[in-house]
């Protein structure tokens, strides 16, 4: 992180002499644009570059798929065989009036 706080430095140094140095508004205008671009591309230079090889997430998306081929197939299950009570859901009496017709 030295390297970016040398190159921000440098970067407000330009801009304070070229403050002093401009004559015109414009000229301060164009300046900046020029000192903003050169920062630019120091800064896309300076990026870190991702490393080569896989990364954390393709070794987990590896692990997960083969977990997955592992796995057996899920046994189906009737809930209307004989022997078993069929599964209800939760709930207490229907108020007065009530109809399952919307509208």
């Amino acid at each position: 992180m030295s390297g970016l706080r040398v190159v921000t430095g440098l970067w407000a140094y330009a801009l304070v002499g070229l403050t002093l140095l401009a004559d015109r508004p414009g000229d301060l205008l164009a300046g900046a644009a020029v000192a903003a671009a050169l920062l630019l591309v120091v800064l896309l230079a300076a990026r870190p570059r991702p490393a080569s090889g896989p990364g954390a997430g393709r070794r987990r998306a590896v692990g997960l798929r083969d977990r997955a081929r592992r796995r057996r197939v899920p046994r189906q299950v009737d809930p209307d065989a004989a022997g078993r009570p069929r599964p209800r859901a939760p709930g207490g009496p229907l108020p007065v009036g009530w109809s399952p017709v919307a509208g």
